[in-house]
């Protein structure tokens, strides 16, 4: 008997189709996030938390391992489509995201899918991308509440929009999107 394959043809269909949507968004958040860089510098973290999205929608309504990487992966490819300027950018948030979020769910080995959980790659992706980008964009110049409101809204951004991914997942399993045949 043939050995069945590790993610089926339809989970890889509903990761592909997590993935155009939440890449749409993520090629519209990549302009966005000029227009927010140039005018409140501060809230970048809100626009940049969008890019938790694929994983968190793939993982809270397949409740598989891979399915955070494979539909960060697609859904990088999509923004990239959208916003080519940045598509390393793209494919490096979305390994670095998706394997965070994979890491979290393989520490439990795939079986809490507790909101808590999602809550914690969130805030995990929210400090490491704090740092660098931080660096980069040179906050010491921020005076110094607008320098703590940047560092907090790095890691408010992926939790509100983890909290999005969450609705939104349970919105799908309750439309019978993650039902098996």
């Amino acid at each position: 008997m043939p050995k069945s394959p590790a993610l089926p043809t339809r989970v890889l269909l509903v990761c592909a189709a997590i993935g155009v949507a939440t890449g749409i968004l993520g090629g519209v958040a990549g302009y966005l996030s000029l227009a927010v860089s140039a005018t409140v510098p501060v809230l970048y973290g809100l626009v940049l938390g969008s890019h938790v999205l694929p994983g968190v929608i793939a993982q809270a309504l397949l409740r598989r391992p891979g399915v955070a990487i494979i539909t960060h992966l697609l859904a990088a490819l999509v923004s990239s489509a959208i916003a080519p300027a940045w598509a390393l950018r793209y494919l490096g948030t979305a390994l670095l995201i998706g394997a965070i979020q994979e890491g979290v769910t393989a520490i439990g080995r795939y079986r809490s899918w507790a909101v808590w959980r999602f809550l914690v790659s969130a805030v995990i992706v929210g400090i490491i991308l704090a740092v660098p980008i931080g660096l980069a964009a040179d906050i010491d110049k921020f005076q110094p509440w607008a320098y703590v409101v940047y560092l907090v809204m790095f890691v408010v951004g992926p939790v509100a929009w983890t909290y999005a991914g969450l609705a939104t997942g349970d919105a799908l399993r309750k439309a019978g999107v993650a039902q098996q045949r």
